[in-house]
């Protein structure tokens, strides 16, 4: 069948044909944008922490009344409750691990520096965060060492934060070590923590950072595992429970972490956490908005649908005559059907085009303003088909009723 008298028909409804165009390029545009900031949320929400996540447990707590300062005496005190808290925790019957922890993967507090391979700080470089912790913090973690080996006991330090003691050793993730050593063979080099000289004895596969903010997206995986447990009125832990023990483990460490001491402050809602449940806090909001882009696509989609087949009923119901007098002159029902479907072919192509335009135009806005990535070419084709079939089932009904015209409504006054 030839377009033509299709186009010819087509310009009779300009005003119809023009809306159902701009509603249908509208569709892909918004709906290829949003399936791929969808496909960015659910890409987020899955990222591996490198951690074994089963089981691991953080405990964040405040001595009430800790001693102040930092005098030797003072510090002595600190990681001394440090230590009595450690030893409680491992003694706990569903617990297989504990280690100290300053931060957790997605959680905690971020201490980051610059590594480097001279004190200068010059030429390469990496930035990571840094996790500070005991010789049972990788183990605890779950993290896969794949070069090199754990810390030692002897080579654990202990002071405040405000210390200047440097680090001797230190375990780096893997993305750290190729950003440094490109080449391999970072194993047993010295790098420089913001121009302090370290030497590191192990690599993990992979450990995320615990921000999941902007602003370190770019070093997602660069962390450095740093032998110190870090003395002052706060500290925190990182607690592997036995298989399946998760929950009692969790009841058990503030039931004996109060017992020890009934006056530190350890809330309930963040005071002991599995890393299960930090996941779905620090993700609530992106699996809220894909659930919500979601929505407005399935919206979007079954709208433009209905669009498109109560158009053609209508015209369908315009032109029963007129389609009478084809059949009366010979054409058959299939002939009547696929008018119907060439004819929402092309309203649809001229959608498609449209909106190939307006979908480039609405990501570059937000790569502008949200530093949405580039929208792959391949989303296009793809919605392009979606609703080229689409259309093909939204016509369908119309045009079915369409070819079941009699000839003899030809013959019927109007």
């Amino acid at each position: 069948m030839k377009p033509h008298p299709i186009l010819a028909a087509l310009r009779q409804h300009k005003a119809g044909v023009s809306l159902i165009v701009l509603q249908i390029a509208l569709t892909l545009a918004i709906v290829c944008n949003a399936i791929f900031v969808i496909g960015q949320r659910i890409e987020r929400v899955g990222r591996p922490t490198g951690a074994v996540e089963d089981g691991l447990i953080r405990i964040s707590q405040t001595w009430f009344g800790a001693p102040a300062g930092g005098d030797a005496a003072t510090v002595e005190k600190l990681d001394a409750l440090q230590r009595t808290d450690l030893a409680t925790l491992r003694n706990l019957p569903d617990v297989l691990d504990v280690a100290a922890s300053t931060s957790m993967p997605l959680q905690g507090m971020i201490y980051s520096g610059t590594l480097t391979l001279n004190p200068q700080q010059t030429g390469v470089a990496a930035s990571a965060a840094y996790y500070y912790g005991d010789e049972r913090l990788r183990s605890t973690l779950g993290l896969r060492l794949i070069a090199g080996r754990d810390f030692k006991a002897d080579e654990i330090l202990h002071h405040t934060l405000a210390s200047d003691a440097a680090s001797p050793v230190v375990i780096v993730s893997k993305p750290v070590a190729d950003r440094l050593f490109p080449d391999g063979g970072a194993l047993g080099k010295t790098v420089y923590q913001d121009g302090k000289p370290a030497t590191i004895v192990g690599i993990v596969e992979r450990l995320q950072t615990p921000t999941t903010a902007k602003w370190g997206s770019a070093w997602d995986y660069n962390s450095v595992l740093e032998p110190v447990r870090v003395d002052g009125a706060s500290a925190s832990y990182a607690v592997r429970a036995r298989p399946g023990r998760e929950a009692a483990a969790m009841r058990e460490a503030r039931k004996a972490l109060l017992a020890v001491d009934p006056l530190r402050v350890m809330p309930d809602t963040w005071g002991v956490q599995s890393l299960s449940q930090i996941r779905d806090k620090i993700y609530r909001a992106d699996r809220g908005m894909a659930l919500v882009m979601g929505v407005v696509c399935l919206i979007l989609v079954v709208v433009t649908a209905a669009g498109i087949a109560g158009l053609t009923s209508f015209w369908v119901g315009q032109r029963r005559k007129q389609i009478g007098v084809r059949r009366a002159l010979g054409a058959t029902r299939s002939d009547i059907l696929h008018y119907f479907q060439i004819e929402n072919f092309l309203i649809v192509s001229g959608g498609i085009v449209l909106g190939m335009v307006l979908a480039f135009a609405l990501n570059l806005v937000l790569m502008t303003h949200y530093e949405l990535p580039r929208l792959p070419l391949y989303y296009l084709p793809i919605g392009a088909l979606v609703l080229w079939v689409l259309g093909q089932l939204a016509v369908l009904g119309p045009a079915l009723r369409a070819a079941a015209v009699p000839p003899v409504v030809a013959t019927r006054s109007a």
